[in-house]
């Protein structure tokens, strides 16, 4: 059984809304294991035989259409690729406030192109770096919340879906990814 890691995008803080109860039941109805949720935004841990990532996200997509009536993207990493995330961010050595470390986490690696393109609007200070399938964030000064490089942005210059995490919920996720009960 490999662990692996949801992130549903959108969910909680929009129009779409969704139980962490019928999150956990609809992904424990699709035969996963030791289903957990992680705060209310749409992070499930859970143990699959399948090694698809891509399948057990078309597979989550499908059941929140089917059963709940839900258009919500999913990406899936596995524990271990988030602990090496977790274990890799470039800008953590120098911030304390983990408010102000994200990481985008992209459906697909966007094509180099767009990574090159990629530029913070006029007047904001934003460090980022584009790694695969992730984009780590760093806003030193505005924080997230005030910024208009947003996962939106983000999605529209790259041309992928996307979906973005805090550190601290980076972190939990790949501690309860790594079975720390204690990061629930």
């Amino acid at each position: 059984m490999t662990v692996y890691v949801a992130l549903l995008r959108g969910v909680n803080v929009g129009t779409v809304r969704l139980a962490m109860a019928d999150l956990r039941r609809l992904v424990t109805d699709l035969g996963h294991t030791d289903v957990r949720t992680y705060l209310q935004s749409g992070n499930v841990v859970f143990a699959s035989g399948v090694r698809d990532a891509g399948r057990l996200a078309a597979g989550i997509e499908r059941a929140l259409a089917d059963e709940l009536g839900l258009t919500v993207p999913v990406l899936v990493r596995s524990a271990r690729e988030l602990a090496a995330l977790a274990g890799g961010n470039p800008y953590a050595a120098r911030e304390d406030d983990p408010t102000k470390l994200l990481v985008a986490f992209l459906a697909d690696a966007p094509e180099p192109a767009a990574v090159a393109a990629l530029t913070v609007p006029g007047g904001e200070e934003v460090d980022f770096t584009v790694t695969g399938r992730e984009v780590y964030l760093h806003y030193p000064k505005t924080g997230y919340g005030r910024s208009k490089f947003t996962n939106a942005y983000l999605e529209k210059k790259l041309g992928v879906v996307a979906t973005t995490r805090n550190w601290r919920s980076v972190r939990a996720l790949a501690d309860l990814a790594a079975g720390d009960q204690s990061a629930r």
